[in-house]
């Protein structure tokens, strides 16, 4: 028997706490991206050192409202914008980000 997906409405800064104490565990999140204004959905998780040099990034993601993640399909680290964020797949419940406006 399937367990049926619930689905809650929380904050952006909810969103975020969530992602970060995912524990490396996947996730889906769903958000516009900041440089061509396209929905993109995402599998995803942190805690990934795959091709980490340690030469680290050029600058602060944080700074920007962005979140390093590990993107699952495409195998590769991209940035999540935390400021478009829409919805978020998590422990097997849908959480919708509310919009502040």
């Amino acid at each position: 028997m399937l367990k049926e997906k619930t689905w809650n409405l929380i904050d952006r800064d909810t969103a975020i706490k969530m992602i970060r104490d995912s524990k490396g565990k996947i996730f889906g999140v769903t958000f516009v991206k900041r440089t061509t204004g396209d929905t993109r959905n995402m599998s995803a998780r942190l805690g990934v050192s795959k091709d980490v040099t340690g030469e680290g990034l050029k600058y602060d993601p944080e700074s920007k409202q962005l979140i390093t993640v590990y993107d699952m399909h495409r195998q590769q680290y991209r940035m999540v914008n935390t400021e478009t964020l829409s919805q978020l797949n998590m422990y097997g419940n849908e959480y919708f980000i509310a919009q502040v406006v």
